[in-house]
């Protein structure tokens, strides 16, 4: 029988049913997988993996010596065929990714989607995940949520990511380098205005932190680092129902105008006041002259 080795005690796993088991795995901390996750990444006849080396520093903490196999976007046409082929011949494939849970940001989704045409039993294993986490600890966990993943890395592109979820009300949580935060952090400035956000970094590891405040507050907090470092999750507040006038909207362009572009102030406008920004930046024009 298969085993596992937790604090230099061994623990049987017993045989899987063969079939695709997602398996989430740790973030940062190795203490965060799940006992079942373990008794199937010992129990498994393969685990497919985004980095076999990475993987590999997690299944040697607890003694688990099964086969391991690299599966990416980039080989999932030669690896796919093989993983779904030996699950039809009975046996049990686990797939992992890096860190967190596979398929949020992270490759498989093909994998699993084709294991389900194929009439594959798929069994998820639920564990760590970043999104999740940042949230939880973000104190901005207040009803819905929009998960975006990885920001564009081009400013431009960004600016257009934001603005186009502007108006929406449910909390939003995105992926970013920490090379890119702080210029991401002023572009959400011009763009959400001064909502509550929080910069998560490092979750679960030893140098943890949560930034929290307008994102004028966090960009200060950051720039006096001297170097930002770790995986960064961003969680924005959504945007509010407020009812405004047009005298309260001319007001808002006329404040906004005076540290910002007309675009990015009738942006920020947008977001607090639910009117439409091609309107609002042909009134900021107007206000100008």
């Amino acid at each position: 029988m298969a085993t596992y080795t937790i604090s230099n005690q061994t623990q049987d796993a017993p045989p899987l049913p063969p079939g695709l088991y997602v398996v989430a795995t740790p973030i940062g901390n190795l203490g965060d997988i799940t006992l079942r996750g373990l008794e199937v990444l010992a129990a498994a006849d393969v685990v497919a993996c985004e980095d076999t080396r990475t993987s590999g520093v997690l299944l040697q903490r607890y003694g688990i010596t099964t086969t391991k196999v690299s599966y990416t976007e980039h080989n999932a046409d030669a690896r796919g065929p093989g993983l779904l082929r030996q699950i039809g011949e009975g046996k049990a494939v686990a797939l992992i990714s890096d860190a967190g849970t596979p398929l949020v940001s992270d490759p498989g989704s093909r994998l699993v989607a084709e294991a389900v045409a194929a009439g594959v039993t798929v069994t998820p294993l639920p564990g760590a995940a970043a999104p999740i986490a940042a949230l939880v600890g973000s104190g901005l966990a207040d009803g819905d949520f929009k998960f975006c993943g990885f920001l564009p890395p081009k400013a431009k592109a960004r600016i257009e990511r934001f603005s186009a979820l502007a108006a929406d009300s449910e909390t939003l949580i995105f992926f970013e380098s920490p090379n890119r935060i702080l210029a991401t952090l002023e572009a959400m400035r011009d763009t959400f205005g001064e909502r509550p956000i929080c910069v998560a970094r490092e979750l679960t590891k030893l140098h943890e932190t949560f930034h929290r405040g307008s994102a004028t507050e966090v960009h200060a907090e950051l720039s006096a680092m001297d170097r930002i470092r770790g995986e960064i999750v961003i969680i924005v507040s959504g945007a509010q129902d407020v009812v405004m006038d047009d005298a309260a909207v001319d007001a808002a362009l006329v404040d906004a105008l005076q540290t910002l572009g007309t675009k990015q102030a009738a942006a920020q406008v947008a977001s607090i006041s639910g009117r439409a920004k091609a309107m609002l930046y042909a009134r900021a024009l107007e206000l100008k002259q």
